[in-house]
């Protein structure tokens, strides 16, 4: 809508605007674009092209600027013109909006100040085992370590011996399993207690099964590969979709839903003792 040469001499101005110490009150005459009845200032542009912007780039920002606003105010007319007065009146949805927002902003703050957001174990186990139909799983999840061997440069000796010493529940090879990728160059993942679901430990080990549970129950190890690298993996545990969910698996869940519970606690006697002491002053009458 407006050639580069323009917009150059309006990003002078406004610079020289910006320099002056004392304003006048801005007319017509310091305009840069109208619509119906509406004018878009110099001094609307300001801030609107970050400082350090080359000439050539400020005046594409500047140039984009004033296409949006005047396609804000065609757009605005439009919508203006083909709605009823009393679609266009809002200030009942203004009031009840402004509203709302003032009583988030107090319920906001009150909850910054004065909610207690320390959880113990011992109130979320409670809490697990007093809630048990809440914690049904509803995907099939795992605990499980593996070893990640390249295909350029896979050796058998360390891989069948990686692979012995992950099928063994003897808890001091795990330490010689990462003393042996170490010095192999192998890469290995210890189950540190966390339960992954199954759908993401596919996205990191190339497992393509229709029977996720089938295949849980039937094996504890298993090997696979993919273009680049074979897989050792051993599955230390496995729970099934719908059966109940680890407590472990849930606890910051659980938190967050005790956390939530004291939230709505705090705000439903905040409420209760604001009108309490209302009716005990008589702030209020019914008629």
């Amino acid at each position: 809508m407006l050639n580069s040469g323009k917009i150059f001499l309006i990003l002078v101005l406004t610079a020289s605007l910006a320099s002056c110490k004392y304003f006048v009150k801005e007319n017509k005459s310091d305009a840069i674009a109208t619509a119906y009845d509406k004018f878009l200032y110099r001094s609307d542009l300001n801030g609107v092209v970050p400082k350090g912007t080359k000439a050539n780039d400020s005046a594409e920002i500047v140039k984009q600027f004033i296409d949006n606003w005047i396609r804000r105010q065609v757009i605005l007319h439009q919508a203006e013109n083909n709605l009823s007065p009393e679609q266009k009146d809002f200030n009942d949805r203004l009031e009840t909006y402004r509203n709302s927002l003032i009583v988030y902003e107090y319920e906001s703050e009150l909850i910054r100040q004065k909610l207690d957001t320390l959880v113990d174990q011992e109130e979320i186990r409670q809490f697990y085992e007093q809630n048990p139909d809440n914690f049904q799983l509803r995907e099939n999840i795992v605990r499980y370590s593996y070893v990640k061997i390249p295909k350029a440069s896979v050796n058998l000796v360390p891989a069948k011996k990686a692979a012995q010493l992950l099928k063994s529940d003897h808890p001091g090879n795990i330490e010689k399993l990462d003393e042996l990728c170490q010095s192999s160059m192998l890469s290995l993942s210890i189950d540190g207690g966390n339960w992954i679901p199954f759908a993401e430990m596919q996205r990191e080990i190339p497992i393509l099964v229709d029977d996720q549970e089938g295949f849980l129950r039937s094996r504890d190890y298993f090997e696979t590969s993919d273009s680049l690298f074979v897989y050792l993996v051993k599955f230390n545990d496995f729970k099934i979709r719908e059966s109940l969910s680890p407590l472990s698996y849930e606890t910051e869940n659980i938190r967050n839903i005790i956390i939530n519970q004291r939230k709505l606690e705090l705000i439903t006697r905040m409420e209760k003792e604001v009108f309490e002491k209302a009716l005990e002053n008589k702030e209020f009458e019914i008629f």
